[in-house]
């Protein structure tokens, strides 16, 4: 089991890496602790093949290297939609106010058929042996300018070792030797990890009652336990959900308690036709134990992404840390995670 790059997590970091490396005939292996790829990119199939994202879905015309692949991809985007009436409740004691969108604003975008369509087609580039699930690294020991790393079942050798992980749960979860740098292990401990505190939702419709009453679908919210609510419609638009963010707090509750509550919000949103859904999904990032290792103080967002000791390579410059959270431009992004990639294929090769 031998490789001359071997690349932690199969998040969209580790596949574009891979995806790269490949193509410059560089052997090259990924390994996922999970079952699935993707990391914090997730679509799910909802009720009559509805896509709803669960981890990454916008970016903008500023996020010029997502783009950029998504073009060599040929992976079509298509504009979020953002027409009509927004709501914004400011009190609990207050209705909602109703705010007509500008036409002029600045587009955003979102991937046809759903963000993990990239994460699909990244990964049909790697064969069975290049790309491994259910593989948790534990141990990491670095002797004679060689790699051994070892999962629970499998031991891999590698000339050049590159993490992708966050790097909280990086620093926290494998055992490195020689250990990396004191003030290296300090600053991950204190870098803040991408949608570790997020709560996303979706509900599928079978019709847009939203659009048909001129609203957009957009709500910003100071009661909850609804924060943000967009329309998440489909390409063909015919397939129809709204999708948003809830309150960190709601992580407290069990699903059925979030969906009551969340259905009480929207009735007094949109009426009794916020009621007549086909699935709501979840997703609470931080149960996820491959994404986020909790920390014992507070974690401001995007706190230490990019920082300066990412930047570099460990262990005579044969170990990398990766990932959106290490990127110094967009850190914490979509396009976080493609320069990251993009910037360590540079110093491999």
């Amino acid at each position: 089991m031998k490789t001359e790059v071997l690349i932690i997590g199969a998040g969209l970091t580790g596949l574009l890496l891979a995806y790269r490396l490949k193509n410059s005939g560089i052997p090259v292996k990924v390994l996922e602790a999970n079952h699935r790829v993707g990391g914090r990119i997730l679509t799910i199939d909802s009720a009559k093949n509805t896509p709803i994202e669960m981890g990454a879905t916008w970016f903008g015309n500023h996020h010029q290297r997502l783009l950029q692949l998504l073009e060599e991809l040929e992976i079509p985007i298509f504009e979020q939609f953002m027409e009509g009436i927004a709501l914004f409740e400011p009190l609990s004691t207050a209705p909602p106010q109703k705010i007509q969108l500008p036409t002029n604003q600045q587009p955003s975008y979102r991937i046809q058929h759903g963000t993990s369509t990239i994460i699909h087609k990244l990964s049909s580039f790697l064969d069975n042996t290049e790309l491994l699930v259910n593989e948790k690294v534990a141990n990491i020991e670095y002797e004679h300018n060689k790699f051994s790393i070892k999962t629970e079942d499998n031991t891999y050798f590698s000339d050049k070792v590159v993490s992708t992980l966050p790097p909280r749960l990086l620093v926290n979860s494998i055992e490195i030797h020689p250990p990396l740098p004191i003030e290296l292990n300090t600053i991950a401990n204190k870098t803040h990890t991408w949608m570790g505190e997020s709560i996303k939702f979706g509900i599928s419709y079978t019709k847009p009652f939203w659009k048909e009453k001129k609203y957009s679908g957009t709500v910003f919210s100071n009661v909850g336990p609804i924060t943000e609510l967009y329309d998440h419609s489909n390409v063909e638009n015919d397939r129809f959900a709204l999708k948003g963010f809830l309150q960190n707090g709601m992580s407290e509750y069990s699903k059925e308690e979030r969906i009551s509550k969340v259905f009480n919000q929207l009735q007094k949103l949109f009426g009794d036709d916020a009621l007549n859904y086909l699935s709501y999904e979840d997703m609470v990032w931080k149960n996820e134990i491959y994404t986020l290792f909790p920390a014992s103080e507070f974690i401001f967002p995007h706190q230490n992404n990019g920082h300066a000791y990412y930047q570099q390579g460990y262990l005579n410059n044969s170990f990398f840390i990766g990932g959106t959270e290490t990127s110094p431009i967009h850190g914490g992004y979509m396009e976080g995670a493609v320069h990251s990639a993009e910037s360590i294929y540079k110093q491999l090769i």
